[in-house]
């Protein structure tokens, strides 16, 4: 994979195919430390430790569609690649959280790439799901709560086009606050 957002959107793929109803994505960079760490949460049915063991296996897979899942293997492989890490805990009937950490300032490091996008799609094509998204950049943070939007917007789906829209708005009016606040405190 290109950048890491496309990482993100198959591991959260993994949260919607283990019927979680919450995923929390957050993103955490420290600038001066060259730092940055990127966690998915879920509820969902969670894997036993051999599943676990085995999942970095880009030729384990649950899916019945196709004989390889390389998407664990890859965000595994991409933090590694920077002198990163990577761990996957994970509870049968509580859910899982994977986490890779990453030397921002390696050769290798990816580009985060359209955080904005892939968390924009995972909303619209999973409304009845919750999403938490916290993305922290050094000393400032924004986060997009779904389950705060739903409260708001009661029976109106944020799959609906004019939700969509707003939420995406959002979601890089946010990203933007960060960097805007970042290029100015330098």
């Amino acid at each position: 994979m290109q950048e890491l957002s496309l990482n993100v959107l198959d591991i959260a793929q993994n949260s919607v195919r283990a019927k979680a109803s919450l995923v929390t994505i957050t993103v955490t960079q420290r600038t001066i430390d060259h730092y940055l760490m990127i966690s998915i949460a879920d509820d969902g049915c969670g894997m036993s430790e051999e599943q676990v063991a085995r999942v970095i296996d880009p030729f384990f897979t649950t899916r019945t569609t196709r004989k390889v899942g390389l998407g664990v293997s890859f965000f595994k492989m991409s933090a590694e690649a920077t002198g990163g890490s990577f761990s996957i805990r994970s509870e049968l009937g509580k859910g899982t959280v994977t986490t890779a950490t990453y030397h921002t300032d390696h050769i290798d490091m990816l580009p985060i790439g359209d955080m904005c996008g892939t968390i924009h799609t995972l909303i619209t094509m999973n409304p009845d799901m919750d999403f938490v998204y916290e993305h922290t950049l050094d000393d400032k943070a924004f986060t997009l709560d779904t389950r705060e939007l739903k409260e708001v917007l009661e029976d109106i789906p944020l799959n609906s086009p004019e939700v969509s829209v707003f939420i995406l708005e959002a979601l890089e009016e946010g990203e933007a606050g960060l960097t805007a606040q970042e290029t100015q405190s330098n």
